[in-house]
C-alpha cells in the first residue's frame, strides 16, 4: 500500500498504528507535527485544500487520505483521475476513534487501533473521574481569532472530560463583546497553525478583556493547536493533559507546553 496524507491527523494515526513504512508523500503539516518524518524524505504535496492531481504525477499511489478542512473541487478531482481517495470528517471523539478504525483496515492493524482506541478511552474515563468532584469552571477555547470561532465539538468533550463547561456552541463564531459579556473563568487559545505563538497580551489588551475575571485571575493559556486541532488519539491525548492543567492547576500538571499570560 501506497499512501499519500494530506492531513497531520492522518500521518499520526499511521505513525501510531506503526505504518509509517506505507506513507509516500505527506504535507509539510505532517513534518512539523511529527519532525523525525523528514528522515525518510519523502515527496511534499499540499494538503487537503489545494492538492491536485499534477502534483500526484510520478507518486503513483494506490490510496490518498484527506480530512477536514477539504475543497470538495480538490477531491472530486483526485477522483476523476481514477486514485482511490478516502475523505473522513471527524467531528467528535466517537468519529476520531472511528477514523482510527479505519485508517487501520487499510494498513492491516486493526488490533492495534483497538488497543490504541483503549488506552484513549481509559485516559478520558481516568480524567472524568479525577476531576468529578472538582469545582466546574466555565471556558471560553478559541479556535481562531480572525473572526472569532470557538472551537471543535471533540474539544468540547476533552474540556467536559478535564472539568470543565465549555462556552458556547463548538465550531460557531462569536464576539469580543459576547465573550466579555460571558465572563468565563479561564481563556484557552488553540489558533489553527499556529502552534504555541497566540499573541496572548496584545490579544487581552485589543479586545478589552483586562476586566475579565480569568486575566484578572491569570488563566488565560495557548495550548499549542496541534495538540486540539488535529483529530488523532496521540495529539489528543496530550491535548487532554494540557487542558486539565489550564483548567484546574492545583491538581495537574502537563509538563510541556502549557503558554500562560505574563502581563
Amino acid at each position: 500500500m501506497r499512501i499519500v496524507s494530506l492531513q497531520p491527523s492522518i500521518t499520526l494515526t499511521l505513525a501510531a498504528l506503526g505504518r509509517l513504512d506505507e506513507l509516500c508523500a505527506h504535507t509539510k503539516y505532517c513534518l512539523e507535527a511529527l519532525p523525525s518524518l523528514a528522515e525518510l524524505k519523502l515527496p511534499i504535496v499540499r494538503d487537503s485544500w489545494n492538492t491536485g492531481t499534477a502534483e500526484l504525477d510520478g507518486i503513483d499511489p494506490d490510496l490518498i487520505i484527506a480530512s477536514v478542512p477539504y475543497r470538495l473541487e480538490s477531491l472530486a478531482a483526485i477522483l476523476k483521475a481514477g486514485i482511490p481517495l478516502l475523505a473522513l470528517a471527524p467531528h467528535s471523539l466517537a468519529d476520531v476513534m472511528h477514523d482510527t478504525r479505519l485508517i487501520a483496515r487499510q494498513v492491516d492493524r486493526v488490533l492495534q487501533a483497538e488497543w490504541l482506541i483503549e488506552d484513549f478511552q481509559k485516559a478520558l474515563a481516568e480524567m472524568r473521574a479525577a476531576t468529578a468532584h472538582l469545582e466546574k469552571v466555565t471556558i471560553y477555547c478559541e479556535e481562531w481569532g480572525k473572526p472569532l470561532i470557538h472551537s471543535q465539538a471533540w474539544i468540547a468533550e476533552l474540556i467536559e472530560a478535564s472539568g470543565g463547561i465549555f462556552l458556547g456552541s463548538p465550531g460557531s463564531r462569536t464576539t469580543p463583546e459576547e465573550i466579555a459579556a460571558a465572563d468565563p473563568d479561564v481563556l484557552i487559545f488553540a489558533w489553527c497553525g499556529a502552534g504555541s505563538r497566540v499573541p496572548l497580551d496584545r490579544v487581552i489588551a485589543q479586545r478589552n478583556w483586562g476586566h475579565l475575571r480569568a486575566v484578572r485571575n491569570r488563566r488565560v493559556y495557548c495550548v499549542p493547536d496541534e495538540y486540539l486541532n488535529t483529530p488523532a488519539i496521540a495529539s489528543l491525548t496530550q491535548g487532554l493533559a494540557h487542558l486539565a492543567a489550564a483548567i484546574h492547576p492545583e491538581r495537574f500538571s502537563e509538563g510541556g507546553r502549557l503558554v500562560c499570560l505574563t502581563a
